[in-house]
């Protein structure tokens, strides 16, 4: 069964599920997105990926700065919609808002819900050390990501795995789960149920000082920070290269062996001693410049054995 559905999203995770929802036959009524905001060195205003998305098939895009009010509620109810599709829209839906589309409004969350509910879950998987993670169609209600559960796909993560390599599997994933969330939905098939109370976890925004990793930390902890937060914002360590101290960008790693004072190089290949263990850098990179291989970068910067970071 086609459905009327209004789409709700912003960044490139929410791509898939729009264009495969579109590919399912269903009609996007109008898409909701964040309004353009500045990027790049001239500043100039950029659409949201969903925004050109919706452009290119033609969708009405609608960029509210807030959800409240009888106004927005009034617009969006003239769409005429059975159900509202959100994905990482960046807005809070007032109640008003969720009362609106006859069949609810569907939220698709990157985690095994209720682990990890809020901004940033699949980062805080990777830096917590978890072993899965998933996606979940949520009805969603007033609270922070604590409606009831529809559909559920679980993801192991690999040991090595970057937070950018599972938003882009996790976004795949969430496209098929959704259209078949929509397509249960449409023949009255889709059961919720509710969250389990225990194994509540929050996944916070990731702030700069958590950021800035501290090799006093076993070898473990620093591999799971430095792929949790790649490629974006990026785990990172200030050097002195001579000229004060510089940031240096952290972003693939790899387990190895060795010990040493925390910091210290223990080769020319990039390995560097942890208060327990040590890490290898695969890939690191300098502010203003592209990425490279940890031993070019110490090659570059002159440093070798013994040398603290």
């Amino acid at each position: 069964m086609s459905l009327r559905v209004i789409f709700m999203g912003t960044p490139d995770f929410a791509v898939p599920t729009l264009t495969e929802i579109i590919g399912q036959g269903h009609e996007v009524v109008s898409v909701y997105t964040r309004p353009p905001a500045p990027a790049g060195r001239g500043m100039d205003l950029r659409l949201s990926p969903v925004h050109v998305t919706a452009e290119r098939f033609g969708i009405p895009v609608f960029t509210p700065r807030s959800l409240k009010g009888e106004e927005a509620a009034a617009i969006m109810a003239t769409h005429g919609a059975d159900v509202a599709v959100v994905v990482a829209y960046g807005l809070i839906l007032p109640q008003a808002i969720l009362d609106l589309p006859e069949l609810g409004c569907l939220n698709l969350h990157a985690s095994l819900l209720p682990r990890w509910r809020g901004a940033a879950p699949i980062q805080r998987a990777i830096m917590a050390g978890d072993a899965e993670t998933g996606v979940c169609v949520m009805k969603m209600e007033a609270g922070l990501d604590t409606g009831p559960v529809g559909m559920v796909e679980r993801l192991p993560i690999d040991s090595d795995a970057t937070a950018g390599e599972m938003h882009d599997r996790l976004a795949g994933l969430g496209a098929d789960l959704m259209v078949r969330a929509l397509a249960a939905l449409g023949r009255g098939g889709l059961r919720f149920t509710p969250q389990a109370e225990e194994g509540v976890t929050y996944a916070s925004k990731i702030g700069n000082d958590e950021a800035r990793l501290s090799w006093n930390r076993p070898a473990q902890q620093v591999h799971d920070l430095v792929r949790g937060l790649s490629p974006f914002p990026g785990a990172f360590v200030e050097v002195d290269l001579g000229k004060g101290p510089e940031r240096l960008k952290l972003l693939r790693t790899a387990r190895a062996g060795g010990a040493a004072e925390p910091g210290t190089l223990l080769d020319d290949e990039g390995t560097v001693a942890c208060a327990v263990g040590a890490v290898k850098l695969l890939q690191v990179q300098r502010a203003g410049r592209g990425p490279v291989s940890g031993a070019e970068f110490l090659r570059g910067a002159r440093l070798s054995a013994g040398a603290k970071l």
